[in-house]
């Protein structure tokens, strides 16, 4: 294919409309940038010549590049200077109205053959094409901040644009450099549609007073591999903005879960926008500033005294028993691993051994470190075993009849005092803890997988739960160099309560036909970062695990918009659950 649009006109040369002239003339094309007047004109080419010596500086340019590229880049302030371009990029104010009355006038000046972009991040693309006589060459462009780091482009069609001008719109967006991924004209697009669903619900998490907001960031960052929890994310993005994406997406789905959390208008209403006014869900050191500084008022250490742990007990012979028994021998407990026979208790030791000599061969342990740690586990298959210990901690079947058995047998055998822990993630920690005749002593610890090398321990505490048990379990994950975040027990705590609706919104996307499971999951880890997109994660966690999280979920907060999509639950019908079986969102055997 011959390359696309020699010349391109970019409307609008704030932030990200000079990045992408950049990014453009970088390409070799000729860039003709508009401004609304001589003076905006005027700041427009400066900050591009900014932007550009920083790039010297920074050896992304070489002075002759920069000098070549600024060549290339003529500003203005006469939107008729459009009707030389091939190509022309809109990237003004997020106002409807405005974009239409752009969009008319281009249709009036530029020739037939030129096609219209709009750079919008929210708005529908098709009420925008519909100012002009060419709706099939009008089209989205959505390029992502920064421009010269962001390798996504959305290509979004209408249901007007045709396939050779979106053809020709992603291969330009090839041509700078960039990964385009086609989508259709729903608010929010891929990234933000399912972006912004995620960031509204951890602020209603926040406003609910469920958890801090530096228990939400954290959660998020150390149990999914974020690169910014949700809170500090709104800050960065700017909560009128988030305000404004959410009121579009709702305006067209009609989900409550799009409708804004009242404590993002709140905020707005206050001036108080994130980063750039120096204070949002955070406080920062100036406007503009990402440095965050505390507060008068914020959570400090608890003055509840602990008790005392100096031993453990852990029920099950699974991978997560394994795990979390290895987590408290390496840091120096005395460890009692019971399973349902000596048999499965030895082969569990086995595991775990498998689990510390790999350590030793990537340099993370000694020889000495593990034998140590080996010699503070004894494997059991005797729950009577348990009678000594402080901290009793099952990691058995996601099953609430095994659960609340197992509890009723610990609440018999362990002495008093002890507390009992349990590492369900989707099942009330309530309902084990009335097994017992000490419900006081019961407390979550939600581990994640695999236990020794991930961070986060969701501490889960419930209406009966005393607040020495709570201070003993936030200290002692400390001491084995955990992250404890504190939280409620309600259906999926912090982590699957934000992760899994999303997974499910991916899902829904998929079936409506509007993306595909490649673009879905590029644009995900290409537009906010993510170590795997939605459906490679669904695919790795299981299926049939997920859809067992997302009725929990249903069935907890009695959201039509929590509902399972149906397409999740025919897979799962069909035995396609993802890794484990070979085919699930996608065909792992082939690979």
């Amino acid at each position: 294919m011959e390359r696309p649009f020699p010349t391109v006109a970019i409307v609008g040369l704030g932030t990200m409309g000079a990045g992408i002239a950049v990014a453009v003339a970088r390409s070799g094309r000729r860039v003709l940038g508009i401004e609304a007047d001589g003076a905006a004109a005027d700041r427009a080419l400066a900050r591009i010549q900014e932007a550009t010596a920083h790039a010297v500086e920074r050896e992304r340019l070489t002075p002759q590049e920069r000098s070549d590229l600024l060549a290339l880049i003529t500003v203005g302030d006469r939107l008729d200077a459009a009707a030389a371009a091939d190509l022309v990029i809109e990237e003004v104010p997020e106002q409807l109205e405005l974009k239409r009355e752009i969009f008319a006038e281009l249709d009036r000046i530029c020739p037939p053959q030129t096609v219209l972009a709009t750079g919008t991040t929210s708005l529908s693309v098709t009420r925008i094409a519909a100012a002009t006589g060419r709706p099939e060459r009008v089209l989205g462009l959505h390029f992502f901040n920064p421009v010269h780091a962001m390798k996504l482009v959305e290509v979004v069609r209408t249901v007007l644009t045709v396939a050779q001008v979106a053809d020709e719109a992603a291969a330009f967006a090839r041509d700078l450099g960039k990964e385009p991924v086609a989508a259709g004209d729903k608010a929010g697009f891929i990234v933000n549609g399912l972006l912004f669903a995620y960031l509204n619900q951890a602020a209603a998490m926040y406003e609910s007073r469920y958890a801090t907001r530096e228990d939400i960031d954290a959660a998020m960052r150390l149990g999914c591999g974020l690169p910014m929890g949700p809170l500090a994310l709104l800050d960065l993005i700017g909560i009128d903005t988030a305000r404004t994406v959410l009121e579009a997406m709702y305006e067209q789905s009609k989900d409550r879960l799009h409708a804004p959390a009242p404590i993002l208008g709140q905020l707005v209403a206050a001036g108080l926008l994130g980063r750039k006014t120096g204070r949002g869900f955070y406080s920062y050191e100036a406007p503009g500033s990402s440095r965050t500084v505390a507060e008068a008022g914020a959570r400090g250490a608890s003055a509840v005294a602990g008790r005392e742990v100096r031993s453990v007990g852990v029920c099950g012979s699974g991978t997560m028993a394994t795990g979390i028994a290895e987590v408290f021998a390496k840091a120096g407990f005395p460890v009692t691993l019971v399973a349902r026979s000596q048999e499965k208790a030895d082969r569990a030791k086995g595991q775990l051994t498998r689990s510390l000599d790999r350590s030793v061969e990537k340099g993370r342990l000694t020889a000495e470190q593990r034998d140590a740690a080996l010699a503070l586990v004894t494997p059991s298959g005797q729950l009577a075993d348990l009678a000594g210990v402080d901290l009793a901690l099952e990691a058995v079947a996601e099953d609430l009849a095994v659960k609340r058995e197992l509890f009723a047998n610990l609440d018999k055998i362990c002495k008093p005092g002890a507390v009992l822990a349990t590492t369900t993630s989707s099942l009330p920690v309530i309902s084990c803890a009335t097994a017992t005749s000490r419900p006081q002593d019961v407390i979550g610890m939600h581990f994640f997988n695999p236990a020794p090398a991930m961070k986060l321990v969701e501490v889960v505490s419930t209406v009966l739960t005393s607040a020495d048990v709570t201070a003993t379990v936030l200290g002692l994950c400390s001491t084995v160099r955990k992250h404890p975040v504190e939280c409620g027990d309600r259906a999926g705590f912090i982590v699957n309560a934000l992760l899994f609706p999303y997974l499910n919104d991916a899902v829904r996307m998929l079936e409506e036909h509007y993306a595909t499971v490649d673009d879905i999951d590029t644009a995900m880890k290409l537009g906010c970062g993510y170590p795997m997109g939605p459906f490679e994660l669904l695919d790795v966690v299981g299926l049939d695990v997920s859809l067992t999280i997302e009725r929990v979920l249903h069935q907890e907060f009695r959201e039509p918009g929590l509902s399972a999509a149906p397409l999740l639950e025919h897979l799962v019908a069909a035995g396609c659950l993802g890794r484990k079986t070979g085919r699930g969102f996608r065909d792992h055997a082939r690979r």
